[in-house]
């Protein structure tokens, strides 16, 4: 499936100096979120799973940044860190979630998450500063709650908002997220509706306290593709006008194509690539990157194969030394099996953690199919390109 990648510094990889005009506006941006060395074990019946091992990733005003890997690489666990509701087995071992956010006067306060109760997070930061978005609505909605008591309940909780008031707004927020005939929905109950429409209510619902970040843990997943394109595109909407941050967790390649800016590649518990999303998607350099793309749908492919990577991510309860992808990478080196790589600089904004970017490592290339998929990825993109503008 050829597919475009439009975002809003598609041109700032044509050149150095339109690359350094880019760092500059992001050393100048505000920050809001910036996780620092984080490592999360969880004690288990079968002993401790170390499921997050020195994660840092970092947001801005506005942006979007997409944290991708298969199930099982830490990715939920990581934002529900930095939303605070860690499951009660979990032992935070190192690490800072810096969250920073504005006061009603505009004076701006940072705070680590880590270092507050459960009771001040759950008043100051979930619902009002930051919100998720999970991916089965079904699971995220009170069935015995109608719907507009549920859009209503965090506004009244936060703010004391009068009910007359928080009706209005939750009427509003419905209409906002594209649910027509808004005032009978409001009555409805979870079961009464879409898959489609519980996922709108979902974000309306995220959106009730205005957040200053919205995190999207697959939100897309227990869609069907139409409907998928539609969610995509109203919290892109939400987002541009009224200047949050979203964080998105997802498996999915083709998501991340539509809606990032950023990207941090997950495996084992670790980022190992993380670059703008044109640096992902058109010049990749860690294996694991490259399989995820590889495995992508595409139906302009001259092979009638289905890829994927070989082998099952590592089970975190054994640890081994080394490279946590070595046993399901083709191309692992001897010291793979020795010692974790370290993030090598490719970019200014582009990080792999692969010992194959070691100066004395052997040359090697990305497979020759994933080549042609990437340029035809290229052209596709440029052909929309001009073709919207």
């Amino acid at each position: 499936m050829a597919m475009a990648i439009k975002i809003k510094r598609s041109r700032e990889m044509q050149g150095d100096a339109l690359q350094s005009v880019t760092i500059l506006e992001k050393t100048m941006a505000e920050k809001i979120l910036d996780i620092k060395n984080l490592d999360i074990t969880f004690k288990t019946t079968a002993g401790v799973v170390h499921a997050i091992r020195g994660i840092n990733i970092d947001l801005e005003k506005g942006e979007t940044v997409a944290v991708v890997g298969e199930s099982g690489s830490g990715k939920s666990v990581t934002m529900k860190a930095a939303m605070g509701i860690l499951a009660s087995n979990a032992v935070v071992n190192s690490g800072t979630i810096e969250f920073t956010y504005h006061h009603d006067d505009g004076t701006p306060t940072t705070v680590d998450i880590l270092q507050k109760d459960k009771k001040w997070i759950r008043r100051h930061i979930n619902g009002k500063r930051i919100s998720m978005v999970f991916q089965d609505p079904m699971t995220s909605l009170d069935p015995t709650m109608n719907i507009g008591k549920q859009i209503m309940e965090g506004m009244i909780w936060h703010y004391n908002t009068p009910k007359a008031e928080a009706y209005e707004k939750a009427l509003g927020l419905l209409r906002e997220v594209g649910i027509e005939d808004a005032e009978k929905r409001m009555k409805n109950y979870p079961h009464q509706l879409s898959g489609g429409m519980r996922q709108r209510v979902v974000i309306a619902i995220a959106l009730a306290c205005d957040p200053d970040l919205l995190i999207c843990d697959e939100p897309t997943t227990a869609l069907d593709v139409t409907i998928q394109a539609k969610i995509l595109e109203l919290i892109k909407r939400i987002q541009k006008e009224r200047g949050i941050s979203v964080i998105y967790i997802t498996h999915d390649l083709g998501v991340v194509a539509k809606v990032a800016d950023y990207v941090n590649v997950m495996y084992a518990g670790k980022i190992v690539e993380t670059g703008l999303i044109n640096e992902i998607y058109y010049d990749p350099k860690h294996p694991y990157t490259w399989g995820l793309l590889s495995a992508m749908p595409d139906l302009d492919t001259d092979d009638d194969r289905l890829y994927t990577i070989p082998g099952s991510p590592p089970n975190l309860l054994h640890e081994v030394p080394g490279d946590a992808f070595a046993p399901r990478n083709q191309f692992a080196l001897e010291i793979d099996d020795k010692a974790d790589p370290p993030m090598f600089q490719v970019s200014k904004t582009h990080f792999a953690a692969t010992w194959l970017l070691d100066e004395r490592a052997p040359k090697v290339e990305m497979p020759e199919e994933l080549r042609h998929r990437i340029a035809r990825m290229k052209k596709e993109a440029e052909r929309m390109e001009h073709g919207n503008g």
